[in-house]
């Protein structure tokens, strides 16, 4: 397996001091005028994306900007005469971007969430990024093999279709929050589509494993085994990633690695759990993103408060770096490629549905999951219509979809993975460019921007779980109704155990009344990245 981007044929011994091996000698210098090009790409997105951020020009994001660079600098190496062993330099490779890409942008995730708003839309965040992100898969996946039954479109088997929908289920708002954070959204809004996006990464690509696998292994199983199969793989990832967080907790609690002549190898070895438990859940067979994202979650909730407060800093701006340097290399990297790579373009129909498929099965996603989630909360807490909106607008497609159909490409016979390939790339350039250019203009014009339009968010109830708030005005509820409101008052019931019970006995140095404030006072200066909002108290 290629396992990076940078990986080359080892050079001759005596190339590097001229001492012969000529095709040695021009392999190390194609090998340094790629990566100088992509280092260069690296400082123009970034002080591109500055510039455009103090000018609060929104019609171009930075990630919309670092695309677009990665496409104009491979459109004229695609035309110009560049050497084919430069021009490979520039491989998108879907294993670099799962091992090595990808993995820090998933912890940074889980491990910058903001945990108040996060815990208080908990229930609305599982529910839209693990049942939505099916239903959009699924949706997506029969609309696509009906329309090739009655030959509107190429058609495709129905289990290929269904790997279609699950990789392009997958969405990658990063434009979209950035916009939100300097426009000054409401709280609650930012934890709903940030906290959606990080697990539905997670949930799309176990969902495209599953698929793949039943393709290959044992194409005749029914629906109900296919279910199985994903929560089995999702259930045991997430218990692979709880268990390495809560691991790292108890060592660094009793290890006494605070000291200070021992700060170093208490970050280092901090950093390494990470990779750890990805690696950990990819040896078994389970998926890596969703193990990493919940070692982030834990470990910020728990290990992060038994280091020092050097190590925390250094921690915190660490992942920080990290993430941020694979965010711009991704939308470069994707955006080079696109122009590189020989699109698929014979079946136009198969694009031009497949980009109206999704946001339909986008908006099957966000409204009716957001209608149970009404259910089960009192009026004055419901996700407002303009907020459904926004979730349903903020569903971009980016490198996650972009790798897993690349992905495809090697998955699935020949012509079938190409025609997956090209219709996902148009969707990618399609909603990072277009919606997330437009992005501004929709929250003015759904007036939810400023604190104004904030709703009451779930929890600000006693935590006692009681129903006065629900029977003020309202017709006795259904017993579907009483069903899903026992459900959300559970997640309650796990904050008080986390905070008599979880908390001390995995923490040394965390306060109960204050341990958010501090998170904030930490990472006032690293949390940005993904855009944790620093004001709106909930």
């Amino acid at each position: 397996m290629e396992t990076a981007a940078f990986s080359a044929a080892a050079p001759h011994p005596g190339a590097g001091l001229g001492l012969g091996g000529g095709g040695a000698v021009d392999e190390q210098q194609a090998a340094g005028v790629g990566i100088l090009l992509q280092i260069s790409m690296l400082v123009l997105s970034f002080v591109l994306g500055h510039l455009l951020r103090r000018r609060k020009f929104y019609y171009l994001p930075e990630a919309s900007a670092s695309l677009l660079i990665g496409m104009i600098v491979g459109g004229f190496a695609n035309i110009s005469n560049t050497q084919k062993s430069t021009r490979r330099w520039f491989n998108f490779r879907e294993d670099f971007f799962l091992l090595f890409l990808l993995p820090p942008i998933i912890f940074q995730s889980g491990f910058n969430l903001a945990p108040k708003p996060f815990f208080s839309n908990f229930g609305a965040i599982i529910t839209f990024a693990i049942l939505g992100t099916f239903i959009a898969s699924i949706v997506t996946g029969l609309l696509v093999y009906l329309a090739g039954l009655i030959y509107i479109i190429y058609r495709l088997p129905l289990v290929e279709c269904m790997m279609f929908g699950a990789l392009v289920s997958a969405t990658d708002p990063v434009t979209v929050l950035s916009i939100f954070q300097e426009l000054g959204t409401d709280v609650n809004l930012y934890a709903l589509v940030f906290g959606e996006s990080v697990l539905n990464d997670a949930v799309a690509i176990s969902l495209y494993r599953t698929m793949a696998s039943m393709r290959t292994n044992s194409p005749d199983q029914n629906f109900v085994v296919v279910i199985l199969r994903f929560l089995e793989n999702f259930v045991g990832s997430m218990s692979s990633g709880i268990g390495v967080g809560l691991i790292s907790a108890l060592l660094f609690k009793y290890a006494e690695l605070g000291v200070e002549n021992l700060h170093n190898l208490e970050s280092c070895l901090f950093v390494l759990f990470p990779y750890f438990s990805y690696m950990l859940a990819e040896g078994l067979g389970l998926s890596g993103i969703v193990s990493i994202l919940f070692t982030g979650i834990v470990m910020k909730r728990y290990t992060f408060y038994n280091l020092s407060a050097d190590s925390q800093r250094f921690t915190a701006r660490f992942f920080h770096l990290l993430s941020s340097l694979a965010e711009a290399f991704i939308f470069i990297y994707m955006g080079f490629d696109i122009a590189m790579e020989r699109q698929s373009w014979s079946h136009i129909g198969f694009i031009f549905f497949s980009i109206v498929f999704i946001l339909v099965a986008r908006a099957a996603n966000v409204f009716s999951c957001a209608y149970i989630l009404n259910l089960a909360r009192p009026p004055h807490s419901q996700i407002p219509r303009q907020y459904q909106v926004a979730l349903w607008y903020s569903g971009l497609r980016g490198a996650m979809a972009f790798a897993l159909a690349l992905q495809s490409v090697h998955d699935l016979p020949e012509g079938h993975g190409e025609t997956i390939f090209t219709a996902t790339t148009s969707i990618v350039v399609l909603t990072v460019l277009l919606i997330g250019g437009s992005t501004g203009t929709m929250l003015e014009a759904l007036q939810v921007v400023g604190d104004s339009n904030r709703y009451r968010h779930p929890y600000e109830e006693n935590f006692d779980g009681s129903n006065a708030g629900y029977e003020e005005g309202t017709s006795t509820p259904s017993k579907f109704q009483l069903k899903l409101r026992e459900l959300r008052r559970s997640t309650s019931s796990f904050a008080l155990l986390d905070r008599n019970y979880l908390t001390p006995i995995f923490t040394s140095q965390h306060e109960d009344d204050d341990d958010d404030d501090d998170e904030d006072d930490v990472d006032d200066d690293s949390g940005e990245a993904l855009g944790i909002p620093a004001s709106g108290e909930l």
